[in-house]
């Protein structure tokens, strides 16, 4: 990014009357010709309760070289290379899938995540975690909106949910046993976590305590076979974001709990979960994030096979699925802008009571509560509101079976789809799975060696791109969603520009990004298909 192209971002911030961002409308911008001041309609001011860890903690490295305002009189948008690694890779996670006996048994060898934050503080989360009373992985990736809260909890509290729905009744019954006699339970995930990923330890007893009640309930369903799992992911999509609801509706006494219950409820996000069991892939999508397939063809040549479709007002089915569920007379009202009731940009999302409730019912629950306004939480019905609810966390399941040619699955937030294609996510990581299984060559020297021959050979090993900069693949395509230039190739300038925009003005420019990236192992895969 040029010097002009610097200076022209800093001015358009400061003398445009209109600024079009690219979030969700959950904030109405209030311009004058020298400010950008937001006003927020719900939910933005994350509450974290003692003992938990601060986001501005973790992400106090991106931030120590952003700017807080476009009014600093001295703004500067370079960086040292170093100083741009530094901060692309604060949020780096990997693990590799352990051995079993020597052999890998796993369809899953290993996954890669990274975040970038944009909003103070970030608004994404990721989870990623092993079964351990069923089989499988799971991954997933949630994108918040009006706040943090509700992509925290559903974060820590989904995965439970699925793995808990797909347990035999006899399992079931172990475990409320052990509840009943308080004795320790049976350890349902492993989690593999960042060191410094957030945790709502102070409410983690009531959460555990709604959880249990389903699994009460899946005791009381007396259904031997249980869910296929198709309809457990489903059901416990629909049943977290039940209780979400039900939860800030419920007594209180703990003015802690009712007001993260209340955060949770009023702020939203979406959420795409995949469920990963030898070569049976299903990923539920709600909303907006995105999950990707990369399948290396016989050519050699890389393909993107998408498994979710994006709920938005772009999407002719969803656009259908709302017009079914109310009246013809709101047909023209549903979409406005775009967003759903002019408001918001998917049209499925967990929390955003606002969509859901009844005008009454947000009245009483806001009426009875605290100081709400100290949570930024303020009552708007949006115009046209006549049949909710607006919005479900009802997911969208799809299935895969997995072939020895799907080499990796990209989930991440809308923050990296809008910046890069599906095609050009599923390039970067081949390109890069492809240069990192390649050793690196000896260079073959001719007799007589002189300048010009070596110059030629390490010209040669340059164009192979032998030597990648990030071995974190999410931080690779981190890199070139906010740093590539109109020839796709990572401008340094344009990176450091990016990094360093104003918080104030950094949301007109990119999203949160969170990226996880899933590797699968092809001798596995082959294996089952020999054996079957």
């Amino acid at each position: 990014m040029s010097r002009t192209v610097s200076s022209w971002i800093l001015s358009s911030a400061r003398n445009s009357i209109v600024l079009q961002g690219r979030g969700r409308l959950y904030s109405i911008c209030i311009p004058n010709r020298h400010s950008i001041k937001w006003k927020l309609v719900f939910s933005r001011a994350p509450f974290y309760p003692a003992g938990s860890c601060s986001l501005d903690n973790i992400f106090s490295l991106q931030r120590a070289f952003r700017h807080t305002s476009t009014e600093e009189e001295q703004l500067s948008f370079q960086l040292s290379p170093s100083q741009i690694n530094d901060i692309l890779r604060a949020g780096e996670l990997s693990h590799k899938i352990l051995a079993l006996n020597g052999k890998n048994a796993s369809s899953v060898l290993r996954f890669e995540s990274n975040q970038l934050a944009s909003n103070t503080p970030i608004e994404d989360r990721r989870s990623a975690a092993t079964c351990l009373q069923t089989k499988g992985m799971m991954f997933g990736v949630f994108d918040g909106h009006a706040g943090s809260a509700c992509a925290q909890a559903v974060s820590e509290r989904l995965l439970h949910y699925i793995a808990i729905s797909l347990m035999s009744r006899q399992t079931l019954e172990e475990i409320e046993l052990a509840v009943e006699c308080m004795k320790p339970i049976l350890p349902i995930l492993q989690w593999h976590k960042h060191p410094n990923d957030v945790e709502y330890r102070g409410i983690t007893p009531q959460y555990f305590e709604n959880l249990r009640v389903y699994w009460q309930h899946l005791l009381d369903l007396d259904a031997e076979l249980g869910f296929s799992l198709e309809e457990a992911m489903t059901c416990a999509f629909k049943r977290l974001d039940s209780d979400i609801s039900l939860e800030v509706q419920a007594p209180q006494e703990n003015e802690l709990m009712r007001n993260i219950a209340l955060q949770v409820a009023f702020s939203g996000a979406t959420a795409c979960v995949a469920h990963v069991d030898g070569v049976h892939l299903h990923v539920a999508n709600t909303g907006d994030c995105r999950a990707v397939l990369g399948v290396h063809e016989k050519d050699g040549t890389w393909s993107a096979l998408p498994l979710t479709r994006d709920h938005n007002a772009f999407d002719e089915t969803e656009i259908r699925r709302l017009k079914r569920e109310h009246p013809r007379s709101e047909e023209k009202t549903l979409f406005v802008n775009d967003r759903l009731l002019g408001i918001l940009m998917p049209s499925r999302a967990f929390g955003d009571v606002q969509l859901k409730w009844s005008k009454e019912l947000q009245h009483s629950v806001l009426e009875n509560s605290c100081d709400v306004e100290a949570l930024n939480i303020y009552q708007y019905v949006p115009p046209n509101y006549h049949t909710p609810p607006y919005l479900t966390a009802e997911p969208e399941v799809t299935y895969h079976k997995l072939r020895g040619k799907d080499k990796f699955l990209v989930i991440a937030s809308d923050g990296l789809w809008e910046m890069l294609s599906n095609e050009k996510v599923v390039k970067l990581v081949g390109e890069h799975l492809t240069e990192l299984s390649v050793q690196k060559p000896q260079l073959a020297f001719q007799k007589p060696v002189n300048l010009g021959y070596m110059h030629s050979l390490l010209l040669q090993r340059k164009t192979r791109g032998i030597a990648s900069l990030d071995q974190n693949i999410a931080t690779h395509l981190i890199r070139h969603a906010i740093g590539s230039n109109e020839y796709g190739e990572v401008d340094q300038e344009k990176l450091a520009a990016m990094l360093t925009l104003p918080e104030d003005l950094v949301r007109m420019y990119r999203d949160d990004i969170t990226i996880t990236v899933v590797y699968f192992n092809s001798e596995t895969i082959e294996n089952y298909y020999r054996n079957n």
